[in-house]
């Protein structure tokens, strides 16, 4: 199967810079068998947009006559002899094109973050510096991606956050040619720009990926990658590290919950030194989270905090049992909060943000809603609960005291 810069180029050697439809682009790639990747329409919008130059309305314009041919010379590195290699791309294509030296890649602080479950954990491997792979996993909404991105904000680290999907291949990874002012460059992708910068490259949803994730062995070995297209070694910088996030733990989904994830290869899954099962919150800190998503909204009501934070407790309980298929996650409880602030109506709130349910399941959680909010004891769960104790010490850093977020 070819790479969209592979196609690119043979495109290019067919029609040199003729003006060309969509139709006319699809038509021959589907006669010359090449369509593979881009055959869903989704991916042949993508693949016009970021390997041809769009011209008129439909109309697409692709690189000025056939590459040349140039020879050059692969770097000298310690395990690998100097040897020549030939490249099919013109002469201009060798440099990398994007310089993000001066971009500022710290993630922007998140207001109210509350630190829970393994949170002290995945900031002590951040700010070791050292490259230790870790695999996170864990249900939908849980935080997984906004503890990553909060903790980098926190040590001013840097972070470069790519959201892989089953189409994510080595170009999108590792880098390709790219057509810019009607000339087709290299374009490093996030992957090297990551480890040029000594930053975190964080991979998220990687579970949706496909067996193209391989391209990625030695760079989760942290050894340098050489980019065959351009004949260029690159070696990570001091600080260089990957986090994966994932709902599964690669092993696909055995109850269907997570439609598109796959199982991914073995060997891609042991080059991660360890991986975390994130929970969702404890009741006790998933109260101040709702408070501060309030104090946020500037709508504080603590007993609809109190209400909230039982609810999905007892959801989650009688999900973990198999009474219900769905769960209540963080980010629907702050989902609620927001709608809360907008309209000024509880009901109407919980409503709107459990209408994704069936009809059944939105009836029961609505039910259930109403009877803790008139006191009911639901399940036996009240604030002495040992659930409301942290089943970690979330606010302790290395020294043992509290940590300052």
């Amino acid at each position: 199967m070819k790479t969209k810069s592979e196609l690119t180029i043979i495109l290019s050697e067919k029609f040199g810079n003729q003006i060309l439809t969509r139709k006319d682009i699809k038509d021959y790639l589907e006669s010359e068998n090449l369509l593979g990747s881009i055959a869903s329409a989704g991916a042949m919008t993508r693949f016009l947009g970021t390997q041809l130059n769009k011209v008129g309305h439909g109309k697409y314009q692709l690189p000025n006559g056939k590459p040349k041919t140039i020879e050059t010379k692969i770097p000298k590195v310690a395990i690998t002899p100097q040897v020549a290699v030939t490249n099919n791309q013109p002469q201009e294509s060798v440099n990398l094109m994007v310089n993000t030296e001066t971009q500022n890649l710290i993630p922007s602080h998140f207001e109210g973050f509350v630190p829970w479950g393994h949170c002290a954990t995945i900031k002590k491997v951040i700010k070791s510096k050292m490259f230790y792979p870790v695999f996170i996993t864990g249900l939908s909404g849980n935080g997984k991606t906004l503890m990553v991105e909060e903790l980098h904000s926190q040590l001013k680290k840097e972070l470069i956050r790519v959201n892989i999907t089953i189409e994510t291949d080595e170009d999108d990874l590792l880098g390709g040619f790219r057509l810019i002012n009607g000339e087709t460059k290299f374009v490093p992708g996030p992957v090297i720009q990551a480890m040029e910068r000594g930053c975190t490259l964080l991979l998220d949803e990687c579970d949706l990926g496909s067996n193209k994730l391989l391209a990625l062995q030695p760079v989760l070995e942290g050894k340098g990658v050489f980019l065959k297209k351009i004949s260029k070694w690159i070696s990570p910088k001091p600080g260089f590290n990957v986090i994966a996030t994932a709902n599964t733990k690669g092993k696909g989904s055995d109850d269907g919950r997570f439609v598109g994830t796959n199982i991914l290869n073995e060997a891609f899954l042991e080059r991660f030194a360890v991986t975390i099962e994130q929970p969702y919150p404890s009741s006790k800190v998933e109260k101040k989270i709702i408070l501060g998503s309030m104090e946020k909204y500037n709508k504080v009501d603590e007993k609809f905090a109190d209400n909230l934070t039982i609810w999905a407790e007892v959801i989650r309980k009688t999900f973990y049992d198999g009474g219900v298929d769905e769960i209540i996650s963080t980010r629907r409880l702050d989902h609620i909060v927001k709608a809360y602030s907008i309209f000024n109506d509880k009901m109407k709130s919980i409503e709107l943000c459990v209408s994704r349910f069936d009809d059944d399941t939105k009836e029961s959680f609505m039910d259930l809603y109403t009877k803790i909010d008139a006191g009911e004891d639901v399940q036996g769960i009240s604030d002495s609960d040992e659930n409301l104790d942290d089943p970690v010490d979330e606010n302790e850093n290395e020294d043992g005291g509290a940590v300052n977020y």
